[in-house]
């Protein structure tokens, strides 16, 4: 079994999609616009202009695949109960990753030693995703 994180991003992906290339080397293995869909959107369910927009993307970072879209457009927040953690090596690493995706965002826990991690923080990105930094112990 396999597990893999799907981000919606509301009509930012593209953007996001750049943002986690640079800040943590994210390769895009799969990305597909909805004007790209060997099956064309019924009537009335994109909007307006919605058709350069991403309707899926794969990224690779590190191990992990995470998948992404455009879609599910609601103008809303909607399910926020989670976050992407991400181990990294050393501190220097974690300082680097963490000021990367903080750029923009919302720290909510500044990285700081722990009693499982010599350096831990959490944060929300510029695009609202909750990020767990920690160092492996």
């Amino acid at each position: 079994m396999q597990f893999q994180p799907y981000l919606f991003f509301d009509g930012r992906c593209e953007e996001a999609v750049e943002f986690y290339r640079i800040t943590l080397g994210a390769e895009v293995t799969m990305l597909m616009r909805f004007r790209e869909s060997p099956e064309p959107p019924q009537p009335g369910m994109l909007p307006p202009g919605f058709e350069d927009k991403v309707m899926h993307a794969n990224l690779r970072i590190g191990d992990t695949t995470v998948m992404a879209s455009d879609g599910r457009c609601t103008g809303k927040p909607g399910f926020e109960g989670f976050s992407l953690s991400v181990t990294v090596s050393n501190e220097t690493e974690a300082d680097r990753v963490f000021a990367a995706l903080a750029d923009g965002g919302q720290v909510q826990m500044p990285l700081a030693k722990t009693f499982w991690s010599p350096r831990f923080g959490m944060l929300a990105d510029r695009f609202g995703v909750s990020w767990m930094i920690m160092t492996a112990p």
